[in-house]
């Protein structure tokens, strides 16, 4: 290994998986667009066969991740879905799945209307509860998969305490750390076994990628993701791959700018009269601020909250004056790119939760979700300042 690939965060972003070209010099190496690849003889390729199996830009992009997440395999997918479903497809019928109450509506989606008709069972569950958790643990419990923070409220879970309950009970501990990307927080390093991306968000970063991506240094899980990944076919094109290893080189600067705006917009917000409610971890008054200050930490060493901020608003009525009147904020789903997005989750990411489950994990019609971006921090203050 050079100097460059064992480097801190940021100088691997750039350098791993992005050697220039031996041939031509070329500092940004090709893509590789190819279905197939020509062969020396009968058993005899070159590393690479077909590109749905392997594709030598995919491998850079898979190895530039696997790094900044500190594991040793990250398999890619073609959405963050798609990587999900990957995860649950290493199980077998009759298996459990603990998951945290407060996930991702398409997470919620595919369990409850495509998964749990295959035989796999699923309970979901306050993660932040640790008696809770392992109150739920049955024999055939093989995952806990938890989401810290969640969508859209912001709850905080304790990577590392799950993960010692899961190594009592021989299980796997899998994170979705979409909302932190590999910048913001390590969960392989507070004791995780995976770790799940939507690359669409922070990793891609500029809203103009669908990617998903599962990281582990776990051989043998590795191995049945690798299989899944190449006989299922959820893969990401090569040029996705392409822009996705454009993109990380830009990760630590874009998340640490989205971060420090969010922190910064959601101090203002929270002395508005117009707003009742801000969750953000980043505030004293979140209820696991202390937490997240000790697992959401960058890479040189400082606590780091994220760019999701939900607030809540007087009345419906409101919320639709806020999202009539926005000019730098778009009204759009998804989130970590570098415009800053809001949206409603009761209608909108969280559309497929049953509305008693949304009422009860208190996402409500006056909920906004806010994807703070890296604009001038001033601009988006008077934004939202005008719009409320």
């Amino acid at each position: 290994m050079t100097k460059k690939s064992q480097g801190k965060f940021e100088t691997r972003a750039i350098h791993v998986g992005n050697k220039s070209n031996a041939r031509t010099g070329s500092v940004s190496p090709a893509i590789h667009l190819t279905s197939t690849f020509e062969q020396d003889g009968i058993g005899k390729d070159r590393g690479f066969d077909y590109s749905r199996a392997v594709n030598p830009t995919r491998n850079r992009f898979e190895e530039n991740i696997a790094s900044l997440e500190n594991g040793k395999y990250a398999i890619s997918f073609s959405s963050g879905m798609a990587a999900t479903t990957a995860l649950f497809q290493t199980l077998s019928q009759g298996d459990h799945i603990v998951v945290s109450q407060n996930v991702y509506g398409g997470t919620y989606r595919v369990i409850d209307e495509v998964l749990s008709r295959h035989g796999l069972t699923f309970d979901f569950v306050d993660t932040r509860d640790m008696n809770l958790i392992e109150a739920h643990i049955r024999p055939e419990t093989k995952i806990i998969f938890i989401e810290t923070p969640t969508n859209p409220l912001l709850e905080v879970s304790d990577i590392a305490a799950i993960s010692e309950l899961c190594k009592k009970h021989n299980i796997l501990l899998a994170v979705d750390n979409t909302f932190m990307s590999p910048y913001g927080q390590s969960p392989l390093s507070f004791g995780a076994d995976i770790v799940m991306h939507s690359g669409t968000k922070h990793i891609g970063g500029h809203s103009d990628i669908v990617s998903g991506l599962l990281i582990t240094s776990n051989d043998a899980l590795a191995d049945s993701l690798y299989f899944i990944q190449k006989s299922v076919g959820a893969i990401p094109s090569p040029f996705d791959c392409w822009l996705l290893l454009r993109s990380t080189k830009t990760l630590s600067l874009r998340v640490q700018k989205s971060a420090d705006n969010a922190q910064f917009i959601a101090e203002w917000l929270e002395t508005h009269s117009a707003v009742d409610e801000v969750i953000y971890p980043g505030l004293k008054s979140h209820p696991q601020h202390e937490l997240a200050k000790k697992q959401q930490v960058n890479p040189e060493g400082n606590s780091i909250f994220g760019s999701l901020i939900s607030i809540r608003l007087k009345s419906e009525e409101a919320v639709n004056t806020f999202v009539k009147n926005i000019e730098i904020f778009t009204f759009a789903e998804s989130l970590g790119g570098v415009e800053s997005l809001v949206c409603v989750p009761y209608d909108m990411t969280h559309g497929s939760v049953p509305k008693a489950m949304k009422h009860e994990m208190g996402i409500t019609t006056t909920l906004l979700r806010l994807s703070v971006g890296i604009e001038n921090k001033a601009d988006l203050k008077q934004d939202l300042r005008q719009a409320l």
